[in-house]
């Protein structure tokens, strides 16, 4: 896909993991919602107008979920419904039982619920029990049950990811469910990448809450949901109007909402079909990265088996290792290429730091530093794999000379 950057040169898009283009119907729905007067707070007729178009989204995002109307808490996003079921949750079982501090989670856990548990953790307010993951990055049932044996009457929350942003491989969420089910406990899941790429069922999955954002479907960026069931206690972790069900106070953002309902109806109707050809598209972009290096090593699960009703990785997620190469030398060469991915790992303060990810995976620093993850989605095409193969050698070359150099200092 060629995207323009003002005058910079076209582009192709691999990072539609990060985000994936806005769909023109949800630009044109959120530009036509943008024109309508109304908080859906009101009582007076452009009130009720707006509210009637915030639940009727409610609605459409909910069925796309497999999911009530009334469970969908709309969010400012993946990180907001993160943060809500991880300190909300804690907060409401521990005042129903204050022995209930530990949050079992692994440490392949996005950000936004890893820095979540860690603050609550360094305030003195959680304990963490850290899940191990196989070589894939994955998360047994076994090793779960194994974890809330230790001490069941003093877990409070099980946080696994559906599917991980990274490396892609995708954990057995409904089996999760059933084992922290046995003992009381409540499970949630960040579905970020699952939803919309694999066939996301709350009603099925067993999970007690489960958080999305639009943007990675093709919604607008800044909104997102907590599906959360009617039976969860959850303590609100900000205050104001009281609106969705008291556990996330704000206006509305209606024409976000409206996006969020376009792209989810999308989602939920060409799913099947676009997971195929982004496999297919995904195997042939691995197969001509390796034919042009062929030492760059596959991480995560091989998606060659089913999970949950859908396959065991996601769909459009490639992520290789080329030995000899760091990440971010690599990325900045294929970037001059005109080819967009991501390094995936954390960068703070323009540092980057190897994957937390793949560190947990039990790959060594040198190893996980020399990652790119390449994402496809809806406007992947067989020219973007294409330039990427082409392009892929001779900046493997440059980066290892660059190392060796270094190296030689």
């Amino acid at each position: 896909m060629s995207l323009e950057h003002g005058s910079a040169a076209a582009e192709v898009y691999l990072d539609h993991a990060a985000t994936t283009p806005t769909l023109p119907a949800v630009i044109a729905a959120v530009a036509e919602a943008m024109g309508v007067v109304g908080n859906a707070s009101s009582l007076h007729a452009a009130g009720r107008g707006a509210r009637r178009r915030v639940e009727e989204s409610r609605e459409t995002i909910a069925a796309a979920l497999h999911a009530s109307p009334s469970e969908i808490i709309a969010t400012a996003g993946g990180t907001e419904a993160d943060n809500i079921a991880i300190a909300g949750i804690l907060a409401a079982r521990q005042q129903a039982d204050p022995r209930r501090r530990r949050l079992l989670l692994p440490a392949i856990e996005h950000h936004a619920v890893l820095d979540c548990a860690e603050a609550l953790h360094a305030a003195g307010r959680a304990e963490i029990s850290w899940l191990e993951v196989d070589d894939y990055g994955r998360v047994h049932a076994d090793t779960l049950a194994a974890a809330i044996a230790d001490d069941p009457a003093s877990v409070a929350l099980v946080s696994v990811m559906w599917a991980n942003n990274e490396v892609g491989t995708v954990n057995p969420i409904r089996e999760l469910a059933q084992v922290a089910h046995r003992h009381g406990i409540p499970l949630h899941t960040d579905a970020v990448q699952a939803f919309g790429a694999l066939p996301v069922d709350f009603a099925a999955c067993g999970a007690d809450a489960l958080s999305v954002t639009a943007h990675k479907i093709g919604g607008p960026i800044g909104v997102g949901a907590l599906v959360l069931k009617r039976d969860v206690a959850v303590t609100p972790i900000g205050y104001g109007g009281g609106q969705e069900r008291g556990i996330r106070s704000g206006t509305l953002d209606m024409p976000a909402l409206v996006g969020f309902a376009v792209a989810a109806e999308h989602a939920g109707r060409v799913r099947s079909t676009e997971a195929a050809r982004l496999v297919a598209l995904r195997d042939r972009l691995i197969a001509g990265v390796q034919a042009a290096v062929p030492d760059a090593v596959v991480s995560g699960d091989p998606g060659t088996t089913v999970m949950d009703g859908g396959p065991s990785r996601l769909p459009g997620n490639a992520h290789l290792r080329f030995p000899g190469c760091r990440g971010d030398v690599l990325l900045m060469l294929l970037d001059a290429a005109g080819i967009a991915c991501s390094v995936g790992s954390a960068c703070t303060a323009g540092v980057a730091r190897p994957s937390h990810v793949l560190l947990a995976m039990g790959l060594s620093e040198d190893e996980a530093g020399s990652a790119l993850r390449f994402s496809l989605g809806h406007t992947s095409t067989d020219a973007d794999v294409d330039a990427l193969v082409t392009a892929i050698g001779p900046a493997v070359e440059r980066a290892r000379a660059a190392a060796l150099a270094g190296l030689r200092r």
